[in-house]
């Protein structure tokens, strides 16, 4: 059986990929670390990149944590366990550049004992303006990955991420979505943890191919004052999924984790526009109508 001190050290080792990718495609900015510990129990390395060629703001974070589970969180499981363990990797990406999507990426493991546990993660890609091309690009190779291990994994992960990156007060999606899955386990997915782990890592390790493609496609391009705004509008709305929704915010701010570290999410800057209505006809409404759920973008 797979151990959780394997998971962490291999979750590690991408953790370092990444960043060295990452590195080498912006050309110019490098990664800053700061390794913490945990009040309570464990760790992690944050590493922030900022002003770079292409990367205006970035994470790519590796923790692994374990103490007493709180009680909301205890609540939210439904578990009665007192000691919990999680490690992974989270990256989000803002580029200096409109044309140049944000990216977002998790992988991760939970475990409260040798019975109950399981992995999450998952890719997500938010566009300020939507190329369909990119987008069929994104979506194939994250079904070639799912499909190396299950025919249902891509159908069920994408439904899920088109539900879970979903911005309920504006009723529109964050991007384009990607996969998306939670409390994955061997029962769960039909083949063993092991397996899964493997998963995580091919996920973690497509993570710098398939945005450096997609980057290298628009680094160049040029940009004017009013495709700018419309960036800081499309940011204004990752942040509001960040603090109203997501789930792994919440979980950081109520285990008493590193302030810092878990809103490095958040980008640099971002607007908003009181009633901001797209012009018809313009790139940012065409964008604008594909921000729904259930786009098939592999076909």
């Amino acid at each position: 059986m797979i151990t959780k001190e394997q998971i962490a050290e291999k979750y590690k080792v991408i953790q370092d990929e990444i960043t060295q990718a990452l590195e080498q495609l912006d050309g110019k900015a490098k990664f800053k670390e700061e390794v913490w510990e945990r009040e309570g129990g464990g760790g992690g390395r944050t590493r922030i990149i900022q002003h770079g060629n292409i990367l205006e703001k970035g994470g790519v974070n590796f923790s692994a944590v374990h103490g007493e589970l709180p009680a909301p969180i205890k609540k939210a499981f439904g578990v009665d366990e007192d000691q919990f363990f999680a490690t992974g990797v989270s990256i989000v990406i803002h580029p200096n550049n409109p044309w140049v999507p944000i990216i977002h990426m998790n992988i991760r493991y939970f475990e409260l004992n040798d019975q109950v546990r399981w992995f999450g993660g998952g890719i997500d890609l938010t566009p300020h303006y939507i190329f369909e091309e990119d987008a069929r690009d994104f979506h194939q190779s994250l079904k070639d990955v799912c499909d190396k291990y299950s025919d249902k994994f891509y159908k069920e992960f994408k439904e899920w991420a088109d539900n879970y990156f979903f911005i309920k007060h504006r009723e529109e999606t964050r991007g384009i979505g990607g996969i998306f899955y939670d409390k994955l386990t061997a029962e769960k997915a039909g083949i063993s943890m092991e397996e899964i782990f493997d998963f995580s890592c091919d996920l973690g390790r497509l993570f710098p191919k398939i945005y450096t493609e997609i980057v290298n496609r628009h680094r160049d391009k040029t940009f004017t004052e009013e495709e700018k705004d419309w960036q800081l509008l499309r940011r204004g709305r990752y942040v509001e999924f960040n603090l109203v929704y997501d789930a792994g915010t919440k979980f950081g701010l109520e285990t008493n984790g590193r302030i810092e570290s878990i809103l490095m999410s958040l980008p640099e800057q971002a607007n908003w526009f009181y009633n901001f209505q797209t012009k018809p006809g313009s790139k940012e409404e065409m964008t604008s109508s594909l921000l729904k759920k259930g786009i098939n973008w592999t076909e």
